[in-house]
C-alpha cells in the first residue's frame, strides 16, 4: 500500500512539474514576443527621430492667438459679446451679452470625484459623477444650450444651436451685409448699448 501511495505521489509530482514548466515556457515565450515587438517599436521610433527630428520655431502663432483671446476676454469684466444666430432660413438675429456665452457642459467644479467603493470582498477608490453646485447631477451632454447675462438689463438669456442653426461670436457689432437686417433676440439692441456707453 505504501509503495502504491509513493508511486501515486511521484506521478502527481512529476505531472505538476511538467505543467509548471510548460506554463513558464508559455509565459516566457509570450513575454519574449511582446518584449521583441516593444523593442522593435521603440527602436523604429528612435531611428525615425534621429533621421527626422522635430523642428523648432522662433514664433508660435497659436500662442499668439491664445494670448489674443486672453487679452480680449479676460481683461475687463464689462466686455460685451455680440452673438449672431442664423436660423434655417438664413435669417440673422443677435444677443448682446456681458461676457462670453457659457455652455451647460461647463462647470465650476470637476464633473467627477473620487469615492470609496464597496464591491463586496474587494473595495477601493472609484471615480464617480460629482454633484453640481446646484445640488443636482447633470449628464454633461447638453452642450448645445448656452446662457449668459443681457448687456443692459442683466436679464438671464438662454439659447440653443444645432442642426440647421449656428452662431457667430464677436466682441463688437459688425457692419457686414448679412447682419444688416439682424433683429435683437434679447432685451438689448445695438442702439441700446451705444446709448449706454455715452
Amino acid at each position: 500500500m505504501r509503495r502504491l501511495t509513493r508511486t501515486a505521489a511521484a506521478i502527481l509530482t512529476a505531472t505538476s512539474l511538467a505543467l509548471g514548466v510548460a506554463s513558464c515556457t508559455n509565459d516566457s515565450s509570450t513575454t519574449s514576443s511582446r518584449a521583441k515587438e516593444s523593442k522593435a517599436r521603440n527602436s523604429n521610433y528612435d531611428e525615425l527621430v534621429a533621421r527626422q527630428p522635430a523642428h523648432t520655431g522662433a514664433y508660435s502663432p497659436t500662442r499668439e492667438t491664445k494670448n489674443f483671446w486672453i487679452d480680449t476676454w479676460m481683461k475687463s469684466p464689462n466686455k460685451l459679446a455680440y452673438v449672431y444666430i442664423q436660423n434655417a432660413n438664413g435669417e440673422y438675429g443677435y444677443f448682446i451679452l456681458k461676457g462670453l456665452p457659457v455652455t451647460y457642459c461647463v462647470s465650476l467644479l470637476p464633473p467627477e470625484v473620487k469615492a470609496r467603493g464597496d464591491l463586496g470582498q474587494y473595495d477601493g477608490d472609484m471615480v464617480v459623477q460629482g454633484p453640481s453646485m446646484d445640488g443636482t447631477y447633470s449628464s454633461g451632454s447638453n452642450c448645445n444650450a448656452y446662457y449668459g447675462k443681457d448687456a443692459t438689463t442683466g436679464a438671464y438669456v438662454e439659447f440653443s444651436v444645432g442642426q440647421n442653426q449656428s452662431y457667430f461670436l464677436y466682441d463688437q457689432p459688425l457692419d457686414l451685409p448679412q447682419f444688416q437686417g439682424a433683429k435683437p433676440l434679447g432685451p438689448s439692441s445695438i442702439a441700446d448699448v451705444k446709448t449706454a456707453k455715452h
